[in-house]
């Protein structure tokens, strides 16, 4: 007789011939088909989770970066400080993966290179919209998508909106009774910092007891931005440790390029505002 445990016993469904399993409520089949690698290389297999998890973990970024944009023009902030939060965690989880694709060595990588083509995940559109929501506003990255309406008409239309981070500036002049100038809230490049906006800013750290609720805000908003600092540079030392200085697939300078993108600051004040409290 069999001592094997049955999970029936415990009143567990086995059955789902008439009801949502698992599977069906995660659409687990089509899931689990989009991994279709283009040459017989071992690792390729590698090279697309690691880009297909990136991209369901950017979607969920907008989720919640949407949500706290919205939450915050209706002045509930703490819940848009839990969903902030969130946001940061993601990036760290985004950060994790790194470690997993350097096991890929560059003679590794090689052997499927070429089967990429001109695709990279410099045209992640995704990638391009958390970008927008936080700030950082490049209209020459349209083009990437010109060949996709649907996209290109999704990111015009995030170029129009206040960035996350413009609505948080606006509770910063209500709070403290100040207008800022119209070149803080540019809707068509990135946001630059502003010395008046540093001044507020300075104003908040001086007196985080009076204004907690703002002081709270900025230093989530430094957490997450933070948290992607270190998924950029994790980025440009797996990139160079896999295919050191060559071009990138999609037509980028590659190790150069995304060193750039390092110096990228999403809320500059709220960093440069520090060496003078």
């Amino acid at each position: 007789m069999s001592d094997s445990y049955d999970p029936s016993r415990d009143g567990a469904k086995m059955s789902f011939a008439r009801d949502m399993s698992y599977g069906d409520y995660l659409d687990m089949d089509e899931l689990l088909a989009a991994q279709r690698p283009l040459s017989g290389a071992h690792d390729e297999m590698l090279f697309i989770i690691q880009h297909q998890t990136s991209e369901l973990w950017m979607r969920l970024i907008l989720h919640e970066l949407s949500a706290a944009r919205t939450l915050m023009e209706e002045g509930r902030n703490p819940q848009v400080f839990k969903m902030l939060a969130r946001v940061a965690r993601i990036f760290e989880q985004l950060n994790n993966a790194w470690d997993v694709l350097r096991t890929m060595t560059p003679s590794d990588y090689t052997t499927f290179r070429k089967s990429l083509g001109a695709s990279s995940g410099f045209q992640s559109h995704q990638y391009r919209l958390i970008e927008f929501m936080l700030g950082n506003r490049n209209p020459a990255m349209l083009k990437v998508h010109e060949h996709r309406p649907e996209l290109h008409r999704r990111l015009s239309a995030e170029m129009q909106r206040p960035s996350l981070y413009h609505v948080a500036l606006r509770q910063l002049e209500q709070a403290l009774g100040l207008e800022f100038p119209a070149e803080v809230y540019r809707l068509d490049g990135p946001h630059k910092a502003h010395e008046q906006v540093i001044a507020a800013w300075t104003r908040i750290y001086r007196a985080p007891d009076e204004h907690w609720t703002l002081y709270e805000l900025a230093e989530k908003l430094v957490d997450l931005e933070d948290y992607f600092r270190r998924w950029r540079f994790n980025h440009v030392t797996t990139v160079e440790r896999v295919i050191g200085f060559k071009r990138g697939t999609g037509g980028t300078s590659g190790v150069p390029y995304l060193r750039r993108m390092l110096e990228v600051e999403l809320f500059p004040e709220l960093w440069h505002m520090r060496g003078g409290l």
